[in-house]
C-alpha cells in the first residue's frame, strides 16, 4: 500500500473529536461527486505502523509538491508523523483541494488542515488493548527470565483477524518511543495474541522494562498500542543480601506434625513484630521491597501498609518452596529517616496441630528494600540482626483454626513509625532458611475482594449476639464496636444454627473459630483480625452491652485477587441460585491454593475435588496463575517413589497409590493449556507426570488392570437419607474399574504432553500400553451381551464411555443403560457419586438425553443440588444429604460435588465452548442445547481474546439468539433447522451450509443476532 507519513508531533489540537463530517462537509460545500470523503475518512483511514514504513510510501518531499502544486502554502501541521492515508485517502484529499476555488482554499485551508491532524489523531475502530506479562498488567516481581506477553483486539467492526504482531522492549518510555530498543521481534507473520514469549537479550534482576506491541490485521495495519510496562524480581539467590531473622525457639530440636495417627494437640503462638530505621539522604528515583514473611505477613513503610495483600506470601510446602513478593514502595519512602515494620502471623508455617498438621518452623522474615536515587546511586535495606523484634504485641495468638486473640492493652502506637522507643525490644536471630527454592510468587496474593453488610442482629436469652450475613461467606469480620476496658468481646463463627438460634458447631471438628478482642479503655474501637480467616454465615458476639447498627459489622470476603470472568443466568430460578452457590463456594475456596472447605480444622488441597471442576471453575474466575501455582504444589507432594499425595500442599502426607485423586495433576494442567493456551504446566511437569505414570504402572498394575483404588465413587447418594454411605452394593462401583477408566485417561493426556513438551519417543510408549489396558478391561468388565461394565453402575458405565473404552458399535447401549439406571432407580435424579459427576451432565447430553440432563439440573428433591438451594444454602454442600445424614460431617461450602455441571452450563446450555483442535477461544464451537422447559439462557465469558457473549431466548419454535466474540476469534455455529433460521448475509458471516436437521456456518469476530422468520 502507498502511504503518506504524517507527523503528530507537531500538532496542537486539544479536542478533535468536536469536528463532524457532515458538517465538515456542510459547511464547505464539497461537490456532491466528493462526499464519499467522509466515509473513506471513516473507514479508509488506518493508523500508523511503524514496520510498514520499510515498505513503499509517498515521501514527504511528494507530499508538500503535491499540496503546493495545487495552491496550497504546506504547513507544518500536514506532517504527521504517528498515523498513514491510504493512497486512495490521499488523492481523495488531493482531489478535494483542486475542487475548491481559490477563495476557498485560503478560507478552508484551516479546516483541511485540522482534519488531516483529526485523521491522524483520532483512535482508530481498532485498537490495542489489556497487554499483560505472564497473565498480569504491568506486574511488578515477574520471576521468570523469558516472560510472556499477551494483548487484545478490540474492534466495532466484525471479522477482524490479526495477521502480523511486532513487539519492542526498552529498558525505559524515553528509549521505547525513541528506538533505543533492547529487543525488537521483528515483523512475526501469527494470528495469536497470548503468551508470546520474549527472546532478546538475559533480563536483569530488579530492572524495569517497557513494551509495546504493533498488529497488521485482514484491515491493514494498526497504530502502536501505549507502552505498558514490567518489573522483574529477584532472579539469582545471590541477588539476595537479606538474611532470615526471628525469634529463634528454646528448643531448637522441636519438630512439627508429621504424625497425623497421634491425637491433634492445638498450638498457640504470638506474632512477631520486627522493626528498623533507616535512612534515605538523597531524592529517591525508586524503592523496591522484597519480602518473605513466614507463614504470614503484614508489612509497613513509614507506618502505612505497603500493599492491599492479607495472608501473603501464597502458602505451599515450605520445605520444597516458598515465594517471596515484590512491591513498588516508591510512594511510601521519603527522603531523611524512614522505618519499615513488620507484623509476622503463623498460618502454615507454624503448624496449626502438632502433632497432625505438618509444620515447618517459627515465623521468620527475609526482607530486602532496593533503594534507587535519582543521581543514579543505589541504597539496600536488609533484614538482619541490626532490625529489632518483639514478641510481645497485641496479637497474642493467632491460629488458621482457632482464631486470632487481640489485646488492645498491649498495642505499641507508632511502632512502625520514625522515633518509637524499641528499646524493651530484642535483637533479632539469625533463623535457618526454610529452603534454597526461593522464588517470586507467581500468582496474585489474596485480598478483600468484597465487603457485606450483614442482615439481621438478634440477641439471644443468654445475652450473646447471633448476626446473620445472608451469605455463606469467607474471610473475617471487621468491627466498630463500644468496648468497655478489660472486658474481652469474643467472635465466633459458624455456617448453621440450631433449632434454638444459637451457633452449631459440630460440624467444625476441632477447629474453635474464636476470635477475641481485649479492649484498653471504654470507648469506641475499629478492629479486624489479619492472621486468620473463618468460613461462616453466622456470627456469635458475646461481652457486648450495647447491640450494634448493622453497619457497624462488616463482612471482609478474602479470596485470591483474581478477576470473575463469568455470569451466567436462565429462565429457572433453581440454576440460577446454584450457580450463585458455586461462585460463592468456589472463590471461598481459593487461596494460593484450592482447598475442600474453609471453616473445619482442615482446609486442605484435596486433588479429587477439582479433577474435572477446574474447567468449570475457568469460565468464572480468571484462575489460571493459581491453578499454575497448584501444579507446582503438586510436584512438590511427590515421593522418592514417584507417588503423589492425595492432598497439595502436603500438609497432610497421604500416599496410596491412588489413581483418581491424582489426576487432577493432569487434568489442571490440560485445562491451562486448552482453557488458558499455557502450556508452561505441561512442559514443566512433564517429567514429574512420568514418573506418577511410571509408579502406578509398576506397583498399582495386574495383567493391564490398575486393581488399586482408595477412595471410591465418593459420596454416592445413599439409598437413604439418613446414610453417609451407601450400603447398597449395586450402587457401589469397583475401584479398578475406577483405577482403569482414569488411568487410560492419563496415558492418553501424556501421549499429547509428550509431544507438546519435546518428549515425542515417549508417544508410542503410552499409546501401547493403553491399548493393552482398553483390551484387558474390556475383557474383563464388559458384558457385550447386556453392554454393561461390571455392576452396571452408572458410574463405571459413563467413565467407559466418556473415557473411550466402549468397543466401537456399542456406545448407543451403554448410554442406554445409564439412562436407564438414572431414571428407573435414581427417579431422574443424580446417580453417581464425586467421580461420575464429573461426566454426568455432558454424558447424557452428548448421548441425545438433554431433557434428562435438564431435569437433574433443575430438581429440588434429593439428590440434587437443588435439594441444596431449597434448604436454604448460599453455597455447595458436602454430602447431597447434608442436612439430614450426618449435619456433624457435613462441610456447608464444598464445591467437588459441582463435577461437570459448570462446564455444561457454558458449553451445552450457552453453547460456549472451545474448539477441541485449538486453545484459549480462539476458535469456538458454538451449539448450544434446547432443553424441553427452558426458555432463555444469558451468559458472558472473558476469554484470553475477549469477551463472548451468548444470549438466547426461545417460545416454542421461535429462537431469538445473540452472540459476540472479540476480535482475532472466530466460531463454528449449528442452528437447529426446527428453527426456521435463514442466516441473512452481512459481513463476518461465511460458509453457510443448510442440511436436513442444522444449518452450519462459521463467523468472525463481532456481534450477530440469528431468529426464526416469522
Amino acid at each position: 500500500m502507498l502511504t503518506t507519513r504524517l507527523n503528530p508531533e507537531s500538532v496542537q489540537l486539544t479536542n478533535p473529536q468536536k469536528f463532524d463530517l457532515d458538517k465538515i462537509n456542510e459547511n464547505v460545500r464539497i461537490p456532491q461527486a466528493l462526499h464519499p470523503l467522509r466515509e473513506q475518512v471513516l473507514q479508509g483511514f488506518l493508523p500508523f505502523d511503524a514496520y510498514s514504513l520499510k515498505k513503499r510510501e509517498i515521501s514527504l518531499n511528494q507530499t508538500k509538491n503535491m499540496v503546493t502544486k495545487n495552491g496550497l502554502k504546506p504547513q507544518k501541521t500536514l506532517l504527521l508523523r504517528g498515523g498513514i492515508l491510504s493512497h486512495k485517502m490521499h488523492i481523495l484529499l488531493i482531489n478535494l483541494i483542486q475542487a475548491l476555488n481559490e477563495t476557498m482554499k485560503l478560507h478552508y485551508f484551516w479546516l483541511l488542515s485540522t482534519l488531516l491532524v483529526w485523521m491522524g489523531c483520532q483512535s482508530p475502530r481498532i485498537t490495542i488493548e489489556h497487554l499483560q506479562v505472564e497473565m498480569l498488567e504491568n506486574p511488578v516481581g515477574v520471576g521468570t527470565s523469558t516472560p510472556r506477553f499477551s494483548w487484545r483486539l478490540s474492534a466495532s467492526m466484525p471479522d477482524i483477524r490479526q495477521t502480523a504482531y511486532r513487539i519492542e522492549v526498552a529498558t525505559s518510555e524515553k528509549a521505547l518511543l525513541s528506538g533505543e530498543l533492547l529487543w525488537d521481534s521483528g515483523d512475526i507473520s501469527s494470528d495469536l495474541s497470548i503468551l508470546i514469549p520474549y527472546q532478546g537479550p538475559a533480563l536483569q534482576s530488579g530492572q524495569t522494562y517497557f513494551w509495546r506491541v504493533n498488529v497488521q490485521t485482514n484491515q491493514g495495519p494498526l497504530r502502536w498500542s501505549e507502552p505498558a510496562y514490567w518489573t522483574m524480581a529477584l532472579l539469582e539467590p545471590e541477588d539476595w543480601q537479606a538474611e532470615w531473622i526471628g525469634i529463634a525457639p528454646e528448643d531448637s530440636t522441636m519438630t512439627f506434625g508429621g504424625d497425623t495417627n497421634r491425637p491433634w494437640i492445638r498450638t498457640r503462638l504470638s506474632a512477631r513484630y520486627l522493626r528498623k530505621e533507616f535512612p534515605l539522604d538523597k531524592k529517591v528515583s525508586r524503592a523496591i521491597l522484597s519480602i518473605c514473611g513466614l507463614g504470614a505477613y503484614d508489612a509497613y513503610l513509614n507506618g502505612k501498609r505497603v500493599s492491599e495483600a492479607v495472608l501473603a506470601p501464597a502458602q505451599t510446602n515450605f520445605a520444597k518452596t516458598t515465594y517471596f513478593n515484590t512491591y513498588d514502595v516508591t510512594p511510601l519512602v521519603q527522603t531523611g529517616p524512614n522505618a519499615i515494620g513488620v507484623t509476622l502471623g503463623n498460618q502454615h508455617y507454624y503448624s496449626t496441630r502438632n502433632p497432625g498438621i505438618i509444620g515447618y518452623g517459627y515465623p521468620q522474615l527475609l526482607a530486602q528494600l532496593d533503594v534507587e536515587y535519582s543521581d543514579g546511586t543505589h541504597q539496600r535495606i536488609v533484614s538482619d540482626p541490626s532490625w529489632q523484634v518483639t514478641d510481645r504485641g497485641p496479637i497474642v495468638a493467632n491460629n488458621e483454626f482457632d482464631g486470632e486473640e487481640y489485646d488492645a492493652r498491649l498495642e505499641m502506637p507508632g511502632w512502625n513509625l520514625v522515633g518509637f522507643d524499641a528499646s524493651e525490644w530484642k535483637t533479632p536471630d539469625r533463623m535457618k532458611a526454610p529452603t534454597d527454592n526461593l522464588r517470586a510468587q507467581p500468582n496474585p496474593t489474596m485480598k478483600i475482594k468484597e465487603l457485606l453488610t450483614p442482615i439481621s442482629i438478634h440477641r439471644l436469652k443468654d445475652g450473646k449476639l447471633i448476626v446473620d450475613m445472608g451469605q455463606n461467606m469467607v474471610g473475617w469480620l471487621r468491627v466498630r464496636l463500644n468496648g468497655k476496658k478489660d472486658q474481652p468481646i469474643t467472635f465466633r463463627f459458624a455456617e448453621l444454627l440450631q433449632p434454638d438460634s444459637s451457633l452449631y458447631l459440630a460440624n467444625l471438628r476441632g477447629a474453635l473459630v474464636t476470635d477475641i478482642y481485649t479492649p484498653a479503655a471504654d470507648r469506641v474501637f475499629e478492629w479486624e483480625p489479619r492472621f486468620v480467616y473463618h468460613g461462616f454465615r453466622y456470627v456469635e458476639i458475646s461481652g457486648l452491652d450495647d447491640t450494634p447498627d448493622l453497619d457497624d459489622l462488616t463482612g471482609c470476603v478474602i479470596y485470591d485477587d483474581m478477576k470473575t470472568t463469568g455470569e451466567f443466568e436462565t429462565s429457572n430460578e433453581i440454576i440460577n441460585q446454584v450457580f450463585k452457590n458455586a461462585y460463592w463456594g468456589i472463590r471461598g475456596n481459593y487461596r494460593g491454593f484450592p482447598t475442600d472447605c474453609p471453616q473445619r480444622d482442615e482446609r486442605l488441597g484435596w486433588l479429587g475435588d477439582r479433577t474435572t471442576g477446574a474447567y468449570g471453575e475457568a469460565f468464572v474466575f480468571d484462575n489460571a496463575l493459581m491453578y499454575n501455582k497448584w501444579l507446582q504444589d503438586i510436584e512438590d507432594s511427590q515421593n522418592a517413589e514417584g507417588a503423589i499425595s492425595a492432598v497439595s500442599p502436603a500438609y497432610w502426607e497421604i500416599y496410596q497409590d491412588n489413581v483418581t485423586w491424582p489426576a487432577a495433576y493432569f487434568t489442571v494442567a490440560d485445562m491451562l493449556y486448552r482453557h488458558y493456551g499455557d502450556i508452561s504446566g505441561i512442559i514443566r511437569h512433564y517429567p514429574s507426570m512420568k514418573r506418577f505414570i511410571d509408579r502406578i504402572t509398576s506397583s498399582a498394575m495386574e495383567d493391564g488392570i490398575v486393581v488399586k483404588d482408595r477412595y471410591g465413587d465418593w459420596c454416592m447418594p445413599p439409598e437413604s437419607q439418613e446414610l453417609i454411605h451407601s450400603q447398597d452394593p449395586t450402587r457401589q462401583t469397583p475401584g479398578p474399574i475406577l483405577s482403569t477408566t482414569v488411568f487410560y485417561h492419563l496415558l492418553n493426556l501424556m501421549e499429547e504432553y509428550a509431544l507438546l513438551s519435546g518428549h515425542a519417543a515417549d508417544t508410542s510408549v503410552y499409546r501401547q500400553l493403553a491399548a493393552q489396558m482398553k483390551e484387558a478391561y474390556n475383557a474383563r468388565y464388559f458384558d457385550p451381551q447386556t453392554a454393561q461394565y461390571g455392576n452396571n453402575t452408572v458410574t463405571g458405565n459413563l467413565l467407559s464411555l466418556r473415557l473411550g473404552l466402549v468397543p466401537p458399535g456399542y456406545e448407543e447401549r451403554v448410554a442406554r443403560n445409564i439412562v436407564d439406571k438414572t431414571v428407573n432407580e435414581f427417579g431422574g435424579h443424580v446417580s453417581t457419586g464425586v467421580l461420575g459427576i464429573q461426566h454426568l451432565m455432558r454424558g447424557l447430553t452428548e448421548s441425545g438425553h438433554i431433557d434428562l440432563a435438564y431435569q437433574i439440573a433443575s430438581n429440588d428433591t434429593y439428590p440434587s443440588w437443588g435439594y441444596m438451594a431449597r434448604q436454604g444454602a448460599t453455597t455447595i454442600w458436602e454430602l447431597w444429604n447434608g442436612d439430614t445424614a450426618a449435619p456433624d460431617m457435613n462441610s456447608c461450602n464444598h464445591v467437588m460435588l459441582l463435577g461437570d455441571l459448570l462446564i455444561w452450563y457454558y458449553e451445552n446450555l450457552a453453547g460456549i465452548q472451545n474448539d477441541p483442535s485449538g486453545v484459549a477461544f480462539k476458535r469456538l464451537i458454538m451449539k448450544p442445547v434446547f432443553p424441553e422447559g427452558l426458555e432463555e439462557v444469558k451468559a458472558s465469558f472473558d476469554s484470553p481474546y475477549g469477551l463472548i457473549r451468548s444470549h438466547w431466548t426461545l417460545h416454542g419454535d421461535d429462537l431469538s439468539w445473540e452472540i459476540e466474540l472479540p476480535a482475532n476469534t472466530s466460531a463454528h455455529i449449528e442452528l437447529p433447522a426446527r428453527f426456521n433460521i435463514d442466516p441473512a448475509p452481512q459481513p463476518g458471516i461465511h460458509n453457510v451450509i443448510r442440511q436436513d436437521s442444522v444449518i452450519c456456518l462459521e463467523i468472525g469476530s463481532g456481534t450477530y443476532r440469528f431468529a426464526s422468520a416469522h
